[in-house]
């Protein structure tokens, strides 16, 4: 498995706050910068999963395009208009925002 003094820390500050959604997608990130994108979609996907009523909304869009690098278009398309779904209801500028970028992204595989 890829490692990194910077996952490393990230692990260590999960232990401490396994629920921390910005470690948690911090953790994904570093995963796919070492090239494991794998291993993000695993992270990511439970992060959107840890919490389902008010699911982080970046992890879609990030999740999307690491499935994209791993040629799952499929996965890819389903996991943006998940995500498209949940930015439309959490209707903050944030979400907004990730929402135009998911549908910029799902418009190019479509």
């Amino acid at each position: 498995m890829n490692t990194s003094p910077r996952l490393q820390q990230i692990e260590a500050l999960l232990a401490g706050d396994p629920d921390d959604e910005f470690l948690r997608y911090a953790q994904a990130m570093e995963f796919s910068s070492l090239g494991d994108d794998a291993s993000a979609v695993e992270r990511l996907w439970a992060l959107i999963a840890l919490n389902p009523a008010s699911p982080y909304i970046p992890a879609f869009l990030m999740c999307g395009q690491a499935l994209l690098r791993l040629d799952r278009e499929g996965e890819a398309a389903a996991v943006l208009r998940a995500g498209i779904a949940a930015a439309t209801k959490a209707a903050t500028a944030e979400a907004m925002h990730a929402r135009s970028e998911m549908q910029g992204l799902l418009a190019t595989i479509e």
